[in-house]
């Protein structure tokens, strides 16, 4: 680094002690950069990049194993079938968004990004898999019963995530779990399409309404049984089953001692929000017994949270639960049922941590064998029959099948001056004394390579400089100078990059609600170019007017991510994209889509689902949903678009009767309204329908094409509405 003096015009005037400083003494070494050698850079520079090194520095080998990988052309691609997903079967992320985007004229579907992707394919393997660990685990025990799992609809109460696991999971009697009454109302209907045998687990707080319609269901012959969740439950579980002579499946949730220390551990424990204690259990099992109701009783339920993060923690609950379950078998009721719950965590990170939130220490088959072991430890030593092994895995169900895909639109960096571009003599003018004294530390700390000592000058420097600006005493020049003066120090003795902003045409609290809420971390990924090297680090920022519309931690805890440039920000190519960039958020398939809101009024993503096909693209599109438009969530806030769009079509008409414009004008303004209604809240980018500017008393409409149809189009203003939805 040269000397920060010589950036100094040598004939100003100092101020006392900043002779030195002002004199530009040539003398002064440069300054080294504090971080890695710039041998080490070289040496990476020079090193030819591949997809390989791409997979490994997003972790993705870690993460999206058997489901994701990186190809030979640098896009990600889609294994369906897991490890058993033959070379010509993957599937590439990048053609199904050009297929999706690509307009209908070209052979697209016309859809607006961002994007979710399903892969149900993945999701019938995942359920496969569950199934086969437990099988396995199973016979290698010698255990004497089966398991047969639930999927707990909140996770993901899609429509069609729904009916494809009851489809997938119907040859080894796999069923639903609800916890309200939508939730029931949904996993009944379902479930009739389903294997009669399949559990249909009744959990939430009940009112009489939700136990008359799980009654109900019992008597439409689906299996279902109702875990009590608290103590009065019983007792209109009694009152209503007596009334429809129905003789109802009941099971208790216990709750548990075993305590899972992290964050998704907070409904277990004694002071957990759901589950009986010992003594509420002992009351209910009394007021069964009186009431001649004792043999109904005949699940166990427990869960002692999400993402267990190992198999020791999971086995001290089973065993606890196991306890339990026994005692109340030798209690007298009919027990045939043990629900572990969720808690089958997925590994986010790729580190097979199991310290940690994001990460968990095993595999399906550990987490299986864990269960099986325990279970049967305890049940032998009592001599009780072995249970049915009931799960509700969720999270690790349908996680890793959908894909949220989204495009950067723009990125911008921090802006440096160069050193010849300082004018000191010009700050230092209209500084206070300790401001001065403040900008002479600063320097001397620049040339001694004291890294946190530049810091904390610099900071307070700008904090006294803003000070200043506020009393009125330091001009708005000055203060862009001063910033000016510390970011520039700041990178000298820093030596790294500061991260980039990309906006992304997204909205987190809608699409990633999660990571806003509890911070939960989800790997995110370029699905394409991975055959270059990301050459700047970013952080991510959405569309929203909030603070909190950024992400800005990622996996390996890392506060940015390794991006690449945009074309027409010095950039490089784009992959066969169109000069588009875009980006992959993985394993988002739980909780995401139902916790979402609207904040600013975006709408969620438009939905495609995808098969694996023998075709030339390797995919078939089976079903493709547009994302809500600014229409539809305006109903959801009350309003009526419609007649929205009659004031403001009124309006367009006065404006017009003022001189403004002719009958054309007055009709594509129109049309330009309507579309709006019927278009998605996201920002179009570089697509036919952007606003393009035309020369027409100040008007702006989506292309010429749209504003010559409009000013030729016959149709009445009755059925311009119409007209532009279609």
């Amino acid at each position: 680094m040269p000397a920060l003096a010589c950036c100094v015009d040598a004939a100003a005037v100092a101020p006392p002690g900043y002779a030195a400083f002002i004199a530009g003494d040539s003398s002064l070494p440069s300054a080294v950069p504090f971080s890695a050698s710039t041998a080490d850079a070289a040496d990476s520079n020079s090193t030819h990049w591949s997809p390989a090194h791409s997979s490994a520095l997003y972790r993705i080998d870690g993460w999206g194993a058997p489901y994701f990988s990186v190809n030979n052309a640098g896009n990600i691609t889609v294994r369906p079938y897991g490890t058993d997903t033959l070379a010509h079967q993957e599937i590439d992320l990048l053609k199904i968004v050009k297929k999706v985007s690509d307009p209908k004229s070209v052979g697209g579907l016309g859809l607006q990004l961002p994007l979710i992707v399903r892969v149900p394919d993945v999701l019938k393997n995942r359920l496969e898999s569950l199934q086969s660990a437990f099988e396995s685990a199973i016979q290698a025990q010698g255990y004497e019963s089966h398991y047969q799992g639930v999927y707990p609809v909140k996770c993901n109460q899609d429509r069609f995530v729904v009916q494809d696991i009851v489809k997938f999971g119907a040859p080894f009697r796999f069923g639903l779990e609800a916890g309200s009454k939508p939730e029931l109302l949904l996993a009944m209907s379902c479930l009739c399409k389903g294997n009669p045998e399949a559990l249909l687990v009744c959990n939430g707080f009940k009112d009489a309404e939700y136990i008359f319609l799980a009654l109900l269901a019992r008597k439409l012959a689906l299996n279902t049984v109702i875990v009590l969740e608290e103590e009065e439950e019983v007792d209109l579980v009694i009152e209503i089953s007596k009334k429809l002579s129905v003789r109802p499946v009941i099971g208790v949730r216990a709750k548990l001692r075993t305590k899972h220390s992290g964050h998704f551990g907070s409904t277990s424990g004694e002071k957990g929000k759901f589950g009986l204690t010992t003594i509420q259990v002992l009351r209910v099992v009394k007021k069964l017994q009186d009431s001649g109701m004792l043999d109904c009783l005949q699940l166990l339920h427990f869960h002692i949270g999400s993402q267990i993060p190992s198999t020791a923690l999971l086995q001290a609950g089973v065993v606890e639960a196991a306890q339990i379950y026994s005692e109340l078998a030798r209690l007298g009721a009919d027990m045939k049922v043990i629900d572990i719950g969720g808690g089958l965590g997925i590994d986010y990170d790729g580190s097979k941590s199991g310290n940690s939130d994001l990460s968990v220490s095993y595999g399906l088959q550990e987490y299986a064998s864990a269960v099986v072991n325990a279970v049967r430890f305890v049940c032998d030593r009592k001599s009780i029959k072995h249970p049915i092994i009931c799960s509700e895995s969720g999270r690790a169900i349908v996680s890793h099948h959908s894909i949220l895909i989204f495009e950067a639109i723009s990125a911008t960096a921090p802006t440096t001056p160069a050193m010849n571009q300082v004018d000191l003599p010009f700050i230092l003018e209209g500084l206070s004394e300790d401001a001065r004294v403040d900008c002479w530390n600063l320097s001397q700390a620049a040339m001694r390579h004291e890294t946190e000592t530049c810091f904390v000058y610099a900071d307070q420097l700008k904090q006294r400089c803003v000070e200043q600006f506020k009393e009125g005493t330091l001009g708005i020049e000055q203060l862009a100078a001063v910033d000016g003066l510390c970011d520039l120090v700041s990178k000298v003795v820093d030596a790294s990059e500061p991260a980039r902003t990309y906006h992304v045409n997204l909205s987190i609290f809608t699409s990633i609600p999660d990571f806003w809420s509890i911070g939960q971390i989800f790997p995110i990924v370029p699905i394409h170019r991975l055959d270059e090297r990301p050459e700047v680090r970013g952080i991510l920022s959405d569309l929203t007017c909030d603070s909190d519309g950024k992400i800005d931690k990622f996996i390996g805890g890392e506060t940015s991510l390794p991006l690449h440039g945009l074309e027409g920000n010095g950039g490089g190519s784009s992959g066969g994209a169109n000069g588009r960039y875009y980006l992959g958020m993985f394993l988002g398939g739980a909780y995401q889509e139902s916790l979402g809101g609207v904040h600013n009024l975006f709408g969620g993503p438009s939905v495609v689902s995808v098969s694996q096909s023998d075709g030339p693209y390797s995919f078939a599109v089976t079903r493709a949903a547009p994302g809500p438009s600014c229409g539809d969530v305006l109903r959801v806030m009350q309003h009526e678009p419609e007649l929205m769009f009659e004031t403001l079509k009124h309006r367009a008409e006065e404006f017009c009767g003022q001189g403004h414009g002719n009958e054309g004008t007055h009709a594509a303004l129109v049309s330009t309204i309507a579309r709006s209604f019927h278009n998605m809240p996201y920002l179009v980018v570089a697509s036919p329908c952007s606003l393009t500017a035309m020369n027409n008393n100040g008007f702006y409409y989506c292309n010429e094409e749209d504003y010559n149809a409009a000013v030729d189009s016959g149709a009445s203003e009755d059925e311009q509405w119409s007209y532009c939805y279609a």
